[in-house]
């Protein structure tokens, strides 16, 4: 069944582009200075200060974006099965690759696997288990694509149903988002039990709390929602009046924020609410010709290697700290050596990535598939045709 009628977002959004990189550079910055530390000292410890909720952060980005760039791409001719094509072809291939990659890396590092942990991790349904064994498994940052599945699922039935919400209750419809972004941690917080874990934040939490806030899919939709609704306003030339430079502020004032709120309040999906606004205000940017410093050419680029750059930083990262890090009292010079030679190893292996599997996969069946035109009948002249994008 088609999509209901919309305005198809038929301008490019290269600021959203550079903007992906940043947030995966966040998501490798939290990796290599909170969790898995590159660097000690008088140096590695404000690094892990100011980047313990960069992760967080990070991740709840992309889950915006997922949400309003869908939206914005939303075409009145599509259907659901031609969307769950393009996004599986946009993430399976690259998830199968770098899966296959993580399981031999595990032999050679003679890591255990798990049946429940390895199946759901390759079919993706990790996000699922509220078990401390099954979410992380494999590749571990795998677990959003999991989350991501979830959205592609029900974007075709979201969609219908934010379709027929009139513009002036988009913002009402936004704030409630927002505001139960806030309330689910307080779900997680109250209502949840479980045994508490003694290596997370101060040791009262479970890891049943964590998943429901961090993990649960149906949770973590609130933030790709959030981005639907945004986009549906730019779209309507409705959204708020804010510029990049203020949007851009407020998303940096928000990390501040959730940096030191309540853990499962600063891991949860209120990152949402600082960072919607810099989404929206970058694409009307784009769509305004305005001045973007996330539309260079050097930016853009590294965002479209950005989603295979994430998929390999974590083993590139994780193995690599293992094997030179972990053990060792490095001086601070050589740790940040380490910690800049994974970033360029993870983007090397990320071109190849990209280019090699990404790619092929996105241009053989991540393109719209041509509509029949209908028989000619006579020998009438036939009017030229305008390709379909």
């Amino acid at each position: 069944m088609p999509l209901p009628p919309a305005r198809p977002g038929a301008v490019r959004l290269p600021s959203l582009t550079g903007l992906r990189f940043i947030a995966a550079l966040l998501v490798f910055a939290f990796h290599t200075t909170w969790q898995t530390r590159y660097v000690e000292g008088e140096v590695g410890d404000p690094l892990a200060d100011a980047f313990a909720n960069a992760g967080f952060y990070g991740v709840s980005f992309f889950f915006v974006l997922s949400g309003f760039v869908l939206t914005w791409s939303a075409r009145t001719d599509d259907t659901a099965p031609g969307i769950w094509r393009r996004r599986l072809a946009k993430i399976y291939p690259n998830h199968l690759v770098t899966f296959v990659l993580a399981g031999a890396v595990m032999l050679i590092a003679a890591d255990p696997f798990t049946t429940k942990g390895t199946l759901a991790n390759l079919f993706l349904v990790q996000a699922w288990f509220p078990d401390l064994t099954v979410p992380n498994t494999m590749n571990a940052v795998s677990w959003s694509l999991s989350v991501e599945l979830f959205f592609y699922l029900s974007f075709p039935l979201l969609w219908r149903g934010l379709a027929r919400v009139p513009v002036h209750r988009l913002c009402p419809l936004a704030a409630a988002l927002a505001v139960f972004t806030v309330v689910a941690p307080l779900v997680g917080q109250y209502a949840i039990t479980g045994t508490p874990l003694p290596f997370i934040d101060d040791g009262t939490l479970s890891f049943e709390q964590i998943w429901f806030v961090y993990f649960f899919p149906p949770v973590r939709a609130l933030e790709f929602v959030l981005g639907m609704v945004a986009a549906r306003l730019v779209m309507e030339g409705a959204w708020p009046r804010m510029g990049l430079l203020p949007a851009g502020l407020l998303a940096v004032a928000g990390y501040a924020v959730n940096s030191t709120v309540p853990y499962l309040l600063g891991i949860a999906g209120t990152a949402a609410i600082w960072l919607t606004p810099l989404v929206a205000a970058a694409a009307v940017a784009d769509r305004d010709g305005m001045r973007s410093p996330f539309r260079g050419r050097v930016l853009v680029r590294l965002g479209e290697l950005s989603f295979a750059f994430y998929m390999l930083h974590g083993l590139v990262v994780g193995y690599g700290h293992r094997w030179l890090v972990a053990g060792k009292e490095l001086p601070t010079p050589a740790g940040l050596a380490l910690l800049l030679a994974a970033l360029l190893v993870s983007l090397a292996l990320a071109h190849l990535l990209f280019r090699w599997v990404e790619t092929p996969f996105v241009r053989r069946f991540g393109s719209p598939r041509p509509v029949p035109l209908p028989p000619v009948t006579t020998a009438a002249p036939v009017p030229a045709l305008e390709a379909k994008e």
